[in-house]
């Protein structure tokens, strides 16, 4: 099979193509055939040698999510068979013409959405509903603050809020790519300067009250004025740092508001917990693609062979929404 790796730590002109050997399913995986993939932040990172890989996972080879079929599994597997379509997150080493991942670990592919939309779906979804929904607890009526929201994770979250009957704010840097975001059911954007202020209009928003959940993609300035954003008892969700790993925050709002902030990742947990993300999102999120309340959000689809020319596009944050590899 091929596999697209980078030779050294560096920019897109470090990818070239490789011959490795087929990998083997265990007792209990997938060996599945994938057919696209999608670019994250991470990939980048990697790519340049400030994110390494989890153990287990190709040191050399990027790629957090695929969409593909099953061409043959372990013995113990029974959820799928060869044939089925499927989609789902792993570590590392999507940028392959064939990955393994266990079978608990990836979701049936839904039946109205082809190869590149599903691609641009794992990370996205699983990301804003992990952090919204399971862990911040987001409820009917509750009002969101979404960072970045024309990213895959923000446009993603937008949708979720929308389905979940939540009332979403967005902020960006980019007046255009922020125009879209109504589509996806985004009441009020901020346009956003350096350093970022958004806490004020999100408060006359919502009417001097704040909002009771914020997803924070940016972190660094982003995070002391979303801190003034919040409502009494309001939860952070700390998702990326692309702002930068520092902040300096008055830890007086965090004590009168009674704010909780939570920092989360999804790229180093254990098996057992991205097992039981991907059954709950198979229960609460798939049912809403096959009935077209989310569609995830596709920039553009570019076929493998022009990778480097998709991640030079991603450095340059022009995208909207997901940028799709796609094999031939």
């Amino acid at each position: 099979m091929q596999v697209l790796r980078f030779t050294r730590p560096g920019g897109p002109e470090v990818l070239d193509f490789e011959e490795r050997p087929a990998p083997t399913p265990g007792p209990s995986d997938l060996l599945v055939r994938v057919h696209a993939t999608a670019l994250n932040r991470a990939d980048l990172l990697q790519i340049r040698g400030g994110y390494p890989a989890p153990p287990g996972v190709p040191s050399d080879v990027p790629g957090l999510e695929y969409a593909g079929e099953v061409i043959a599994t372990g013995p113990l597997a029974r959820r799928f068979k060869p044939g089925d379509r499927v989609m789902g997150l792993v570590g590392g080493g999507a940028f392959a013409e064939q990955l393994i991942t266990h079978e608990r670990e990836a979701l049936p592919l839904p039946e109205n959405l082809d190869f590149a939309s599903a691609a641009a779906l794992p990370e996205a979804y699983l990301t804003a509903f992990d952090a919204l929904v399971l862990q911040g607890g987001l409820r009917m009526g509750e009002s969101v603050l979404i960072h970045a929201v024309a990213s895959g994770v923000g446009s993603a979250a937008a949708q979720i809020c929308r389905a979940l009957g939540a009332r979403s704010l967005g902020t960006g840097r980019n007046a255009v790519k922020l125009s879209r975001a109504p589509a996806w059911g985004v009441e009020k954007t901020v346009l956003c300067d350096a350093p970022p202020r958004f806490a004020e209009a999100v408060r006359e928003a919502t009417g001097g009250r704040g909002v009771d959940v914020a997803l924070d993609l940016v972190g660094g300035d982003y995070l002391p004025e979303t801190l003034r954003a919040m409502a009494p008892q309001g939860r952070v969700l700390l998702v990326g740092l692309v702002a930068g790993r520092q902040a300096l925050t008055d830890l007086d709002v965090l004590l009168t508001r009674r704010l909780r902030v939570t920092g989360t990742v999804l790229r180093s947990r254990p098996p057992e917990e991205k097992m039981a993300l991907a059954q709950a999102a198979e229960r609460s999120l798939l049912p809403l693609f096959r009935a077209g309340t989310l569609t995830p959000v596709v920039d553009a689809v570019y076929p493998m062979r022009e990778a480097r020319e998709a991640l030079a596009r991603m450095a340059s944050n022009d995208t909207v929404g997901k940028l799709v590899l796609r094999w031939e």
